[in-house]
């Protein structure tokens, strides 16, 4: 590059400049939107969470399906669980080990099922199955759950044995339940357990409820417009410090070649090429010097 016209080279490092910057815009913008998402996300734990109980049917018509603007919300279900088609959902992060959730079909008073989530027991202490899970009250039920969307099924192709299933797909648990109560499962929503009544002696772990940590979107987007100034800022460093090479080195060439002072030409010379030497070590300490920064 060094061979290449001075006009030229400068237009080369603008292209990368600019190159360079695009690709920043264009990874701002993407932690922009990822930073909008969840702001929406957390809008709606807001609104949802702690909001009062409201019959299934308000929140999920019969035929209908779960509006995504309902996530959260909470449902009151009247029925009576089907403890034979219980199932467990494996490796689910919680008490810092892979537990398994606990979900159970429950079967409202006018036919419908909805699956609920009724919390995570933990592996058992010699077999990777757990020890013991609390059953749910036996008859009929009152409960209280938050409406979530199913899960999708796993990317990787995985399985998992009898009685358990790898994700909260509810279209995957439909076909697996082995009664006939997968027909009328609701496919759009599950219930994660808010209450219980009759309250049983023992219950599974509680679900952590939804973290409201905003995450690290936003800045990430706001450091991705400052490597982009920070681009140009490089560049601009480079051709100053270039044009002021070419002047100082004009300069040294027409103090060697004064003729009145053709006897100590060699002298000058020399000491010229020492300074640019000197020039050209402190100016490409500072280069890495910015690079690294």
């Amino acid at each position: 590059m060094q061979n290449l016209p001075r006009a030229g080279r400068w237009a080369i490092y603008i292209a990368h400049a600019v190159v360079f910057a695009i690709a920043c815009a264009f990874l701002s913008h993407w932690q922009f939107s990822r930073n909008e998402e969840r702001s929406h996300q957390l809008a709606l734990v807001a609104q949802n969470y702690d909001a009062d109980p409201v019959p299934l049917a308000e929140a999920i018509p019969a035929g209908g399906t779960l509006d995504p603007q309902d996530e959260w919300r909470p449902v009151t279900l009247t029925g009576e669980y089907l403890t034979d088609d219980q199932l467990l959902v494996r490796n689910r992060p919680h008490g810092g080990t892979s537990a398994f959730e606990v979900l159970v079909p429950f079967r409202l008073d006018d036919g419908r099922v909805l699956l609920v989530d009724r919390g995570w027991v933990p592996p058992g202490d010699d077999l990777p199955v757990p020890d013991a899970v609390p059953a749910p009250p036996a008859g009929a039920s009152t409960i209280v759950v938050r409406l979530r969307p199913g899960e999708a099924l796993p990317s990787s192709g995985r399985s998992a044995p009898d009685g358990q299933v790898p994700t909260i797909n509810l279209g995957l648990i439909a076909d697996t339940i082995p009664s006939n109560a997968g027909d009328d499962l609701e496919r759009s929503a599950y219930g994660v357990m808010v209450s219980e009544d009759p309250a049983p002696a023992t219950v599974p772990n509680a679900l952590e409820p939804p973290s409201d940590d905003p995450g690290p979107h936003l800045s990430y987007a706001i450091q991705w417009i400052m490597f982009a100034l920070m681009g140009f800022i490089f560049i601009g460093y480079v051709i100053r410090t270039e044009r002021k090479h070419r002047r100082e080195d004009a300069e040294d060439a027409t103090a060697g070649g004064d003729p009145e002072g053709a006897p100590d030409a060699a002298p000058a010379a020399a000491a010229a090429s020492r300074r640019r030497r000197d020039r050209d070590a402190e100016d490409e300490d500072a280069l890495i010097d910015a690079a690294g920064r």
